[in-house]
């Protein structure tokens, strides 16, 4: 074993988990807004054909992204060096896709102020994950083990006391209880498709370079749900004219949950899963805010209603900072140079390479010249939103644009103090 492999410095781990805890914030940010086009699904829209809608969205901005900040050359370039993690990136899209179909019907049925919480338990899928395939909190101080599992309790409580907050009236209850059902289904899936993100960070792939191969999965497998689910290639979401002045708001929905995810893959990466989703999961907040504030969810609950709500959503929120406080101590770094060595010996990677990448710096890579095909790709991006935006209409649902302005300003300016921190700090690596 390298020399890298017995040290890793405490200015380097700290430095990563600043870094970490920056990313899962505004991952919280941009990942809250992605959902609010899916109550689009009042207007008619199948929660497939939504789903699927958003995928397209997120299938160009996983391409248009990593192409502006990096460039087709290093990412296919990343891609060939890390041939054995495509099939996993691929499962990771599928079991996405799965996950967004399923938060459709959930909102659908209970709203996004009270799905959005259910569905964040995901976190506590993601450290169990973290603790038995990657050695997460393995020789962790007692202190960040007490934050971590009084965190995940937390979450659990949280989200047991807004799934009780949704059943109540006798005529949607059975509707309610799938709305609950559909979000802790997504919970799991979205639980575990962390594992293929810790694999592919601990063998030292780039993120920008995961998510390309990631989309593949999401948009095959949306596509075979809508042929096999919804109607086959008759689906109104090929035909309909009357659906197209919706497809500009799913596909933003869809390019605007990519700029979270690509935080939260940093996060992940950074902080690992136990200590990174559940920080990205601050997504609650934003996601109660734009249902609450915007669309007026809770408007005609009841005071009692109204209070498991707002109580579920801050012990849910209090967990979530309980785990991601927890800084991991030389003994658990320790733990996960483990990891990185069996990685790299299972691969034949170079340890002293994977090493500094997952740190946050990769070796410098020689500046290439952006390919003819980086510009198409691009203009086809922009052209794609200009001819959606064309037929788009503001949908007929009642919002607040008040807070729909405040809340995008929010947006834009966690991206721009995420994304100069992050190029500042590891160019993106």
């Amino acid at each position: 074993m390298s020399s890298a492999a017995r040290t890793n410095p405490p200015k380097v781990v700290k430095s990563v988990h600043g870094i970490g805890v920056a990313c899962g914030l505004a991952a919280g940010v941009w990942l809250g807004a992605a959902e609010a086009p899916t109550k689009l699904v009042n207007s008619g829209l199948s929660p497939y054909a939504i789903s699927l809608c958003m995928v397209a969205g997120v299938f160009t901005a996983r391409w248009t992204i990593p192409t502006l900040l990096k460039g087709t050359r290093q990412v296919f370039a990343d891609l060939s060096e890390h041939r054995h993690l495509i099939p996993v990136a691929i499962l990771a899209g599928m079991l996405w896709a799965v996950a967004n179909t399923l938060t459709v019907f959930a909102i659908r049925d209970v709203g996004l102020a009270i799905a959005f919480p259910l569905w964040n338990t995901n976190s506590l899928v993601g450290i169990l994950w973290g603790r038995l395939l990657f050695g997460e909190l393995k020789g962790a101080s007692r202190v960040n083990i007490v934050k971590v599992v009084l965190g995940a309790t937390a979450i659990v409580a949280a989200a047991v006391m807004l799934g009780f907050s949704t059943i109540h009236g006798s005529g949607a209850h059975n509707r309610a209880v799938g709305g609950v059902l559909a979000a802790i289904g997504a919970s799991l899936l979205w639980g575990t498709m962390y594992i293929p993100y810790r694999k592919a960070y601990i063998s030292g792939m780039n993120p920008l370079s995961f998510v390309t191969v990631f989309t593949i999965g999401e948009l095959g497998t949306m596509l075979t749900l809508v042929l096999a689910l919804d109607g086959g290639t008759k689906a109104a979401v090929f035909h309909s004219g009357e659906t197209r002045h919706l497809l500009f708001w799913l596909f933003l929905g869809g390019f605007v949950w990519v700029i979270g995810d690509l935080f939260q893959q940093f996060a992940t990466k950074y902080l690992g899963i136990g200590r990174g989703i559940p920080l990205s999961n601050t997504n609650q907040m934003w996601g109660l805010a734009w249902g609450a504030l915007v669309f007026g969810e809770l408007a005609h609950a009841d005071a009692h209603h109204r209070l498991l709500v707002v109580i579920g959503s801050l012990v849910m929120i209090c967990g979530a900072l309980a785990v991601t406080t927890a800084v991991a101590t030389e003994q658990e770094n320790s733990s996960m140079r483990e990891a990185l060595v069996r990685e790299c010996a299972r691969y034949d990677l170079d340890y002293d390479r994977v090493m500094k990448s997952y740190a946050g710096q990769s070796p410098a890579m020689a500046v290439e010249r952006r390919a003819w095909w980086d510009y198409v790709i691009l203009a086809c991006a922009v052209g794609v939103f200009i001819w959606l935006g064309r037929n788009a209409e503001v949908p007929a649902l009642s919002m607040n644009l008040a807070w729909v302005a405040a809340l995008t300003a929010i947006l834009l300016a966690s991206a721009g103090a995420g994304g100069w921190l992050l190029w500042k700090s590891t160019k993106f690596s």
